[in-house]
């Protein structure tokens, strides 16, 4: 992520549809119990503090957390994850897609063509009503973006054409067993053309809404907060939460001070260090999930020594694996041993054999013809203390093998310069996949044109394994193709994995209705206030 992040997804979480959603059996019937507050309930309003303000509210160039959430409060996308309940609360089932704009959909024969069949109940905040045409002016805008592009050519989208005002016809230009999911990604957000036409496009969706969703903007100020009022008319039923406040905290310790206190219902970004305190405070719950979001020790695999497997794999030996999980994340992590986070399904460890053994790691050192070590610079970029302090744990390990790592500290921004350019030796870095499939991690970071493969790994067996498996229908036989090409991976150890991060929000007891998604954005929609 991304990290492209690229960033993306769903706003609603609280979807209730009777039917399924296979590929010609999803249409649903919407449920006339399930519509937000009712009328008489007193209005309720919640403050949630994020770390940063933001910087477009625009769907198709948002890419950070904040500008995502504000696009999922006041967007909606044609399809949405299911959810499902795990051991740490609520989550989204990546596995199971949902109607949401569009209410049902045909998938012909060879995969290779979606007509989305659009709900005729649906307004934008302007008054307008979604029609085919608001989804082949976003899916437009899209394509042209800066920032989203990138996904709308991962869809495989050739055309998208109106078969009359609530039918849309998708031709793919290959079969794509990720593009609904791709689709549910707010990047897909479907925006009022209308309006956005009579106000000459350009930047206009940058600080003003054109959406369907459950909020309405009343004002977003970067440098201290957004506001959002309900809305009434949301074609899903009233939200139950009548006004959310996003208050932009940058310090860390501030946020966990102002939820400790009760002065904000809801926190994110909270530090692994603070979790514990957190948890003491008895009129506050801690929601820590495993995400998609993974960090890892990345070596250049084109520069020597790192040009060596036996290299890689004696550095990823001399990992204080259990130091890292337990002293820089307070166990809110657990060791990474696969190129793809563990929850992604397909997830194999396969191949994966390191540990913390540093006579392995001097036995790998003398095979590959280092008895004696080398010397190496690792580029740190600022703003991560868990980084830092993972890097002075791992250089500390690394000289009692008689592996000497400089630590050359850069500003953030420098950092993810170097890093695009793919001419550092090493360097800790982190990435979310919002698409929780092996396919859109591993095209990112392993497959050899990758476009997020700074450290140039390259494996002409895991390229041809991706390929096939990018074109298998077959679910079973696709997960075994990423399942091989996870275990070459595994086996040439291209980065030494570190961990995979838990996603820890803090929020008032009285919270309820938070549902974990793969690219953390919280869905204020099915949030309530007891």
């Amino acid at each position: 992520m991304l990290k492209k992040s690229l960033s993306l997804i769903v706003v609603l979480s609280t979807l209730l549809w009777t039917a399924g959603c296979a590929s010609n059996a999803n249409s649903p019937s919407a449920s006339s119990g399930e519509k937000g507050a009712e009328a008489s309930a007193p209005p309720k309003a919640i403050t949630l503090a994020y770390s940063e303000g933001g910087s477009t509210m625009d769907p198709a160039e948002a890419s950070d957390l904040t500008s995502d959430t504000l696009v999922l409060a006041l967007y909606d996308q044609l399809v949405t994850y299911g959810k499902k309940s795990t051991d740490s609360g609520e989550v989204a089932d990546t596995e199971t897609i949902k109607p949401m704009l569009a209410e049902k959909w045909d998938v012909s024969a060879d995969n290779m063509t979606y007509t989305m069949h659009l709900r005729k109940d649906v307004k934008f905040h302007s008054g307008n009503p979604l029609t085919a045409n608001s989804v082949l002016y976003s899916f437009e805008r899209l394509k042209n973006s800066d920032s989203g592009s990138f996904l709308y050519g991962m869809s495989s989208i050739k055309t998208a054409t109106a078969l009359d005002e609530h039918t849309v016809v998708i031709t793919l230009s290959q079969p794509n067993h990720m593009f609904l999911q791709i689709l549910s990604l707010y990047n897909f957000s479907i925006v009022d053309d209308v309006l956005v036409k009579e106000k000459g496009d350009g930047d206009f969706l940058k600080t003003n809404a054109a959406g369907s969703g459950p909020f309405k903007l009343e004002k977003w100020d970067p440098a201290t907060e957004a506001v959002f009022n309900a809305n009434s008319s949301y074609w899903q039923g009233a939200p139950s939460l009548s006004k959310v406040t996003m208050k932009f905290t940058k310090e860390a310790s501030n946020r966990v001070l102002l939820l400790d206190k009760g002065d904000v219902d809801m926190a994110i970004e909270i530090p692994a260090k603070d979790v514990a305190k957190l948890e003491s405070n008895s009129e506050l719950k801690v929601q820590s999930n495993a995400s998609n979001r993974i960090l890892y020790f990345a070596m250049n695999n084109k520069i020597k020594p790192f040009n060596n497997p036996k290299v890689r794999q004696a550095i990823s030996y001399a990992i204080p694996y259990d130091q890292l999980i337990d002293d820089v994340m307070y166990g809110q992590a657990k060791q990474m041993k696969s190129s793809v986070a563990s929850n992604t399904p397909g997830y194999t460890d396969a191949g994966y054999s390191y540990k913390h053994d540093l006579n392995k790691a001097k036995q790998l050192l003398a095979e590959a013809g280092y008895p004696n070590g080398f010397s190496f610079d690792l580029t740190l970029g600022s703003g991560f203390q868990d980084w830092a302090d993972d890097a002075v744990l791992i250089q500390a390990e690394l000289a009692k093998i008689g592996v000497k790592m400089n630590v050359v500290n850069v500003a953030r921004a420098q950092f993810l310069e170097q890093q695009r350019e793919g001419n550092l030796t090493s360097y800790i870095s982190k990435w979310t996949s919002f698409v929780n499939d092996p396919g859109y991690h591993l095209g990112f970071l392993m497959y050899s044109g990758g476009s997020s493969n700074y450290m140039h790994y390259a494996n002409p067996e895991v390229d041809k394994l991706w390929e096939q498996a990018g074109k298998e229908q077959d679910g079973n036989k696709r997960k075994e193709l990423y399942g091989k090409a996870q275990e070459l991976i595994n086996q040439d150890s291209p980065w030494a994995y570190l961990y995979e991060y838990n996603r820890v929000v803090g929020m008032s007891k009285n919270i309820t209705g938070y549902v974990y998604y793969p690219d953390e954005v919280i869905r204020f929609y099915s949030l309530k206030k007891e």
